[in-house]
């Protein structure tokens, strides 16, 4: 198979779909890279280094998408690269298609098989695609909030984790699965007072076994959001379902009544946003403000940390790309009924049920059309 890694061309994103060892796997595996010029080279990943790993270098992304069968990616393809993609070529990438009815229908108009990063499954229930950038984003999302809380940013002027005789700050993390639990761990490191609130039990048992009494578990009601959140200095958004889009748990009305220069920090903007409020943002412009309450609803968090992020992405992604490559995305998906769970998108198709739910699109057993 012949693979194909455009350069990211989203605002300030500088993560890229395969390493130079990700490609040499490919390549010894027997298939053709094909890189654009400079796709990795603001993270330390020059053209020489994918050369050495075996990959070709192309001169434009259309060369790319042009002459691979499939496209391995980070971030959704922004319109102008879903113009480029054809009938039955495939896309493996991050896409977050419930909130971007205007990205789906490109995606569907375009015939491509467009596999979600983030609705591939695990044997334990787990989206092992998903993860690694839930954590990058879960800890940025602290030192986001930290430097929000300062004046300059609108903030409160509250240091996070307080001095000796002065109280640290509440921070509230909304959601406890794999970014909440690494920011309430990052907002613990500092010192600051945490509490997570979540509607499963189970899990804030675990919680609550791991960091013991340095942590507030909370069981999540329409009263103990409010009464948090109006008392928080710092929120954390983190709530997933996945392939739809986030529910609002904080409504307009509290975000009204919180602290003037609180800060409220939505990881859960990539499918939509956890907060009445939140509208996303970009590295270059990563806040604003709503009732005297500053918002950072950054739709790439990651992207900031692009090498961290892109190594820790390509050692999740590598074992799917390659099944893909060597089977073919039909037998790979027969095979595997996690990455048949990141189907969204088959010839005009949607195959994800929340995705179609969310769009108001007819829906399409995904096991069905691979067979059909």
């Amino acid at each position: 198979m012949r693979i194909g890694v455009p350069k990211e061309i989203k605002v300030h994103e500088y993560r890229v779909g395969m390493t130079p060892a990700s490609v040499r796997e490919a390549v010894h595996n027997g298939h053709q890279v094909v890189v654009e010029t400079n796709a990795g080279l603001a993270i330390g990943l020059p053209d020489e280094s994918y050369i050495a790993a075996g990959a070709e270098i192309a001169g434009n992304a259309s060369d790319v998408f042009a002459s691979a069968d499939m496209i391995v990616k980070v971030k959704e393809p922004q319109l102008n690269e879903c113009a480029m993609l054809r009938e039955g070529q495939i896309l493996f990438t991050y896409l977050h298609l419930a909130p971007d009815p205007e990205q789906a229908k490109a995606l569907m108009a375009s015939g491509c098989v467009a596999i979600a990063y983030e609705t591939v499954t695990d044997r334990h229930g787990g989206l092992p695609l998903l993860a690694p950038m839930s954590e990058v984003a879960g800890r940025m999302s602290i030192q986001a909030g930290a430097h929000c809380l300062e004046m300059e940013q609108g903030g409160r002027g509250q240091l996070l984790g307080g001095v000796p005789g002065v109280p640290a700050a509440k921070v509230v993390v909304i959601g406890g699965g794999v970014a909440g639990t690494n920011a309430a761990r990052m907002a613990m490191g500092l010192e600051a007072h945490v509490t997570i609130i979540d509607i499963n039990l189970d899990r804030l048992y675990e919680l609550d076994m791991q960091f013991g009494p340095m942590l507030n578990t909370i069981f999540s009601t329409v009263d103990a959001i409010e009464e948090h959140v109006l008392g928080a200095d710092l929120v954390v958004g983190a709530v997933l379902v996945p392939g739809a889009a986030a529910p609002k748990l904080v409504s307009r009305n509290m975000i009204s009544n919180m602290k003037r220069g609180a800060v409220l920090v939505d990881i859960s903007i990539d499918q939509g946003g956890c907060f009445a409020t939140s509208r996303p943002t970009t590295h270059a412009e990563p806040t604003y403000v709503v009732d005297d309450v500053v918002h950072y609803c950054v739709a790439n968090m990651p992207g900031a940390v692009a090498r961290t992020s892109t190594f820790a992405l390509n050692n999740a992604t590598l074992p799917f790309m390659l099944a893909l490559a060597n089977k073919g995305y039909r037998q790979a998906l027969a095979d595997d009924p996690h990455l048949l769970a990141g189907l969204n998108v088959h010839h005009g198709a949607v195959t994800y049920e929340a995705v179609a739910s969310a769009l108001g699109e007819k829906f399409h057993d995904a096991a069905s059309v691979i067979a059909a």
